[in-house]
């Protein structure tokens, strides 16, 4: 199958299991039009001086829609999106499920030459965007690496002083574009979104160096989003401040969607900075914040933490990477959070599988990832594929209603990960002790976070190995005190090429996302490598 084939052609039907309540929304559209007749004037999204009600979200996130179906826009077809958090970036997505087609969420760090193979592998037709963020015109970083498949764009918010291109469309001339579409044709096609309509592709990076999209649908995210929902005590009237960044699944799934869900309230937040956030707290009230634990040390950190009233604080959501039990507790006596709570997911299990319990000590929220949450089945096991004993180390296995429909266009790779028997191997290593709490305890992949953000050497050694003087790289991770891992490069220059680290450093952060950027680089005349050619990688960690 080729990118531009829709995904109706490429997905089997889902066969997903029903909903165990039967409350819980088969579609966005359906969710989104709940909302709107349960909520009505309650303020779904919070932003600047917006204040956009869940009755005024459903009508413009039909407009929007419209507009999309107006440009040709089909069922299956693939919508991105590359934008930080706005408002603009939740009704484009709504818009985008509304219509049946899937959603390609791109990372904000991404350059030019990353964007463009993600929106060519993934067939988009259609891209949202902006064209200033964090200093960078994604439009003019995007142009010399466009793919073919991609038609348009339309700019959320457009940038001052740049003439707009002949197939770009401002995002208010866009939403004037719906009156092209005849409601009842608009009726028609959201009728025709299934709870196994395909929701998203959300590319992740693997060892291979090269990004997978992964693909779920719609039924299956709501069922996993209502469980997180549920367990986290995430409830209507709550004002979620998200800091997470939308084209994960924390901000995303766990984090709009999640509040949408519960009729909370949704406060995008652009970029993280302790005070700023601390200001919105206390002055918008801010009930819940998630985000991974180094957000939580850096406002524990914050000189002036206790000139702010925190006091509206509710829950907290964390995980990612390691967290000290002296964290948890500081952040109940310090931050003033009733509920913490911790969990394991992948974008592979649509972002959830297990979660700690309201309840649970110190030492379980900070040391495991909880249990599996309900309908998903979580096992460990050994090199010959048998369960190991409670306690005792082996890869661990996802099965359940949240598991991925597969990778696009990537039927070999799924058939990698996921099993005969349905279990999708994570290729992380953990263990399960007598209550079924899970606790992360290394990674079979070479995989590394920085900051909750998923790093991949093989993806940072192909990038880094373009630059002229680089003959060889490999890419492993060390101790942060901030980020808890950065990369670590080993590089071998070619021959009477010179760079120095500074340099290549520099030019690295001009090529990729910034949390992929090894922030020290070593020289070396030659990597350990087996005799089969592969490189020792666990001998550069202990140099």
């Amino acid at each position: 199958m080729t990118p531009s084939d829709t995904l109706d052609a490429i997905v089997a039907p889902a066969g997903i299991e029903a909903a165990a309540n039967d409350s819980i929304a088969e579609t966005i559209p359906a969710l989104l039009r709940r909302a709107a007749s349960r909520h009505g004037e309650r303020i779904a999204i919070q932003e600047d001086g917006l204040r956009l009600s869940y009755a005024a979200l459903d009508d413009i996130r039909i407009q929007a829609a419209r507009a999309l179906m107006a440009l040709g826009v089909q069922p299956g077809d693939r919508v991105a999106l590359w934008a930080p958090n706005f408002s603009e970036w939740i009704i484009a997505a709504l818009a985008t499920h509304s219509v049946g087609a899937a959603l390609v969420p791109l990372n904000t760090r991404m350059k030019g030459a990353e964007a463009g193979a993600v929106l060519a592998d993934s067939g988009a037709r259609l891209l949202f965007c902006v064209d200033g963020f964090l200093g960078e015109s994604y439009p003019q970083m995007l142009a010399p690496h466009r793919p073919a498949t991609l038609e348009r764009l339309v700019i959320l918010r457009p940038g001052q002083g740049r003439a707009t291109g002949a197939d770009e469309l401002a995002w208010d001339d866009f939403l004037a574009l719906a009156p092209r579409t005849e409601l009842a044709a608009f009726a028609a096609r959201e009728a025709g979104v299934r709870g196994d309509t395909p929701m998203d592709i959300m590319f992740t990076s693997g060892t291979t160096g090269r990004p997978k999209g992964v693909m779920t649908a719609h039924a299956q995210n709501l069922r996993a989003i209502d469980g997180w929902a549920a367990i986290t005590g995430v409830r209507a009237g709550d004002r979620y401040l998200i800091v997470n960044p939308f084209f994960h699944t924390f901000g995303y799934k766990a984090g709009w969607l999640a509040a949408l869900s519960r009729g909370a309230t949704v406060l995008p937040h652009l970029v993280f900075d302790a005070e700023a956030v601390m200001t919105r707290v206390e002055n918008e009230g801010i009930t819940v914040l998630p985000g991974p634990p180094t957000l939580y040390q850096t406002l524990l950190n914050a000189p002036r933490l206790r000139e702010f009233d925190l006091s509206s604080l509710r829950v907290a959501v964390t995980g990612a990477s390691a967290i000290a039990p002296a964290l948890i507790q500081r952040m109940r006596d310090e931050l003033g959070f009733d509920t913490i709570i911790t969990g394991y997911g992948l974008t592979e299990s649509c972002g959830f599988a297990t979660l700690t319990r309201a309840g649970d000590d110190a030492e379980t929220v900070a040391g495991t990832s909880g249990r599996a949450m309900p309908g998903i089945e979580i096992r460990c096991i050994d090199a010959h594929g048998e369960p190991v004993a409670a306690g005792e180390p082996g890869e661990v296995l996802v099965r359940g209603y949240n598991v991925m429909q597969g990778y696009f266009g990537l039927p070999e790779a799924t058939a990698e990960a996921i099993d005969s028997d349905g279990w999708l191997h994570t290729g992380d290593v953990g263990t399960l002790d007598a209550r079924g709490y899970l606790r992360i305890t290394d990674r079979i992949k070479d995989m590394f976070i920085v900051g909750g953000f998923n790093c991949y050497p093989a993806e940072v050694e192909k990038l880094l190995v373009a630059h002229p003087a680089v003959a060889q790289v490999a890419v492993v991770g060390m101790p942060h005190e901030r980020l808890g891992e950065v990369g670590r490069a080993y590089v071998v220059l070619r021959h009477g090429a010179r760079v120095d680290a500074d340099t290549l450093i520099a030019w690295a952060r001009r090529h990729m996302a910034n949390y992929k950027v090894p922030r020290e680089v070593l020289f070396v005349t030659s990597l350990p490598v087996s005799a089969a050619g592969k490189v020792l990688k666990y001998q550069l960690r202990a140099s």
